[in-house]
């Protein structure tokens, strides 16, 4: 009898579990009650990102005076980008769905519950449903936290999720959360004109990320009229009630801030209270998070858990990366030594302008461990690419090992950031050295060549 293998969940972590256990041979069944592709990944990311290049190509366009051209006026088409945003999320849910049908997944529309070690019942459309299993992923993502201090109304009072696709562009709009999702969203709507304001509860953006690449953010930030209000933590929202389309944002400091929207940006929870976990002996910690080993298993050794749940990177790549592994070692492939995941190798990028990316050990936390390193640092301003761009905004930085040249990390501030960090995420992975890029032969000329220069 082939393996049963019911996936809880059809994100990232989800969908490739579900395609390479096909491909082994397992009988699969995904269970999803929202969208196939994940809610996180195609309701947040997706459209976010989009947005994003369109604020990116009316940024462009203000830039174009310096190439010798004439100042473009851009003009936004609201409804036509909200139908662009449309469209590109149902192309890819299509493209998932047909993929897994393809492969022989048995995709069920409905809500999952544990009702012991070896099944679940579904809630569907047309009644219950019972499931047995012989492995099991719990793959259902998170969802915006809302702290007790606030009740969105999801019309002016937003969680990150009420903004797509757009209702309305705010003129004027409070963000709270300086962290990666709270600047993307910054950077989005001062890309589209918005008046913003940002509340930072610390003394910089980004905490936690290379102080110099959130020192590039801020001053790019100040350079297009946003106002950050530092070492402020948001205590309520509200609306006002003799201007209902003013919305009221209220620091432990005293400070006050009024917009038309307000947008939370301040962390994620886990969906899994409704998963009845205890039916099935599974253990999640104090935040709903679902521990895992190396092996994505939890504690129940034919049940997994993969994705933003497993407290992991709450990255689309490490979800994907993860599915497979899941896949690979409920199908017995791993009764072998074999390469884990390394969360501390993971590359990741925030897609604001400038973009920013990082990848394995940072400058700071080299030093807070007491740890001996090489960083070399190099402008783009000095590669022929960046000033044909008419943009040297940003920075390459490597982090090396002083005695073996081993490339240990890095950061990377500019255009396509998120491109570039690739570069430097192989080196990592692979224990590559500095000499290894150096004697690379890249492009000339493109924004790669300030890699050789930081590695040299």
């Amino acid at each position: 009898m082939a393996h049963r293998f019911v996936i809880i969940g059809g994100g990232p972590a989800g969908n490739q579990a579900a395609t390479y256990a096909a491909r082994l041979g397992a009988k699969v069944t995904m269970v999803e009650r929202e969208i196939v592709g994940g809610a996180a990944h195609l309701l947040d990311c997706i459209p976010s990102k989009t947005m994003i290049a369109t604020g990116g190509a009316i940024s462009f366009g203000q830039r174009i005076g310096g190439m010798g051209l004439t100042d473009a006026s851009t003009t936004v088409d609201e409804d036509a980008l909200v139908r662009r945003i449309g469209s590109i999320r149902d192309h890819m849910q299509d493209d998932t769905t047909q993929l897994l049908q393809s492969q022989g997944v048995d995709i069920i529309r409905g809500t999952a519950r544990f009702t012991g070690p070896h099944s679940v019942e579904v809630d569907t459309a047309d009644g219950v449903q019972q499931l047995e299993f012989d492995s099991a992923l719990i793959a259902t993502g998170t969802r915006p936290r809302i702290p007790e201090w606030c009740e969105p109304d999801h019309e002016r009072i937003l969680t990150t999720r009420d903004c797509y696709p757009p209702k309305v562009f705010p003129k004027k709009v409070t963000v709270i959360g300086s962290g990666v999702t709270g600047v993307e969203f910054v950077h989005m709507f001062a890309s589209f004109g918005a008046e913003v304001t940002l509340v930072v509860s610390r003394q910089h953006v980004l905490p936690g990320k290379d102080p110099e690449a959130a020192a590039i953010l801020e001053d790019d930030f100040l350079s297009r009229g946003v106002r950050l209000l530092k070492g402020a933590r948001a205590t309520s929202i509200e609306r006002d009630p003799a201007d209902p389309e003013n919305v009221v944002v209220k620091c432990d400091d005293g400070r006050v801030v009024e917009s038309t929207h307000a947008v939370l940006a301040i962390g994620s929870v886990p969906n899994t209270e409704m998963l009845n976990l205890e039916a099935a002996g599974v253990i999640s910690d104090e935040g709903g998070y679902i521990p895992i080993n190396h092996h994505c298993v939890t504690n129940q050794p034919h049940i997994y858990a993969a994705g933003d749940v497993s407290g992991k990177l709450p990255l689309s790549s490490v979800a994907s990366v993860q599915g497979r592994k899941v896949a690979e070692h409920a199908m017995g492939l791993h009764t072998v030594e074999h390469r884990h995941l390394d969360y501390d190798k993971a590359a990741s990028a925030i897609f604001t302008e400038p973009e920013i990316a990082d990848v394995g050990l940072a400058e700071a936390e080299a030093f807070a461990l007491g740890r001996k390193i090489r960083v070399t640092k190099v402008p783009f301003a000095t590669t022929p690419k960046a000033l044909i761009n008419n943009d040297p905004r940003g920075f390459v930085k490597i982090v090396s090992d002083p005695a073996t040249g081993v490339v240990l990390g890095g950061s990377i501030v500019g255009q396509h950031a998120a491109e570039l960090i690739s570069v430097i995420a192989l080196a990592v992975t692979a224990n590559l050295t500095v000499t290894d890029i150096v004697e690379s032969l890249l492009v000339h000329p493109a924004l790669a060549e300030a890699l050789s220069q930081a590695a040299e």
